[in-house]
């Protein structure tokens, strides 16, 4: 199973990250959406599990729950927005993978056998962060992440979601 990872799109969709998502069984976006229209074009691609940002305000955001624990096929996921408010013990709650956002910092961490990891910012540019995006790869229990950086070239791609047939 091939799962996408976003997070922090801030309103925002790149064309790369729409062709990075393609054949993707499930997109996880961490939170910091901004715009109900990126959710609908994740969707259009594959299942969205979405957590709700610190900036997600609006009636479109009230569906979106701060925190999501949830299955893909043997492997238990919980998605949160910013990790310092993660508010379970994963280990205790048998949770193999953590999808945070909110830093815009990419990072995949192993720690007591629960993958934590932060697929970054693919919305605007903050500070000198890379533009990036993530993956895992599940194989019945078996899990593995990647995070990719889309290249300084396309931020001259990039535009609003609700541009996005």
């Amino acid at each position: 199973m091939r799962v996408g990872l976003v997070s922090d799109t801030h309103g925002l969709l790149r064309p790369e990250l729409l062709a990075f998502l393609q054949g993707s069984d499930h997109i996880v976006h961490g939170g910091d959406v901004c715009d109900g229209e990126v959710l609908r074009a994740l969707g259009a691609i594959a299942p969205v599990t979405a957590v709700r940002g610190n900036n997600d305000r609006g009636a479109w955001a009230t569906a979106l729950r701060e925190s999501e624990l949830f299955r893909l096929g043997e492997v238990l996921v919980y998605a949160i927005h910013d990790l310092a408010e993660l508010d379970i013990e994963p280990v205790a709650a048998g949770v193999r993978v953590v999808v945070s956002g909110h830093s815009h910092q990419p990072a995949v961490e192993q720690r007591e056998g629960v993958l934590y990891i932060n697929p970054g910012s693919a919305g605007p540019r903050r500070f000198r962060l890379p533009i990036s995006a993530g993956e895992l790869t599940i194989s019945a229990s078996s899990v593995s992440a990647r995070i990719v950086e889309f290249g300084q070239a396309d931020m001259t791609k990039a535009r609003p979601a609700r541009v996005i047939p």
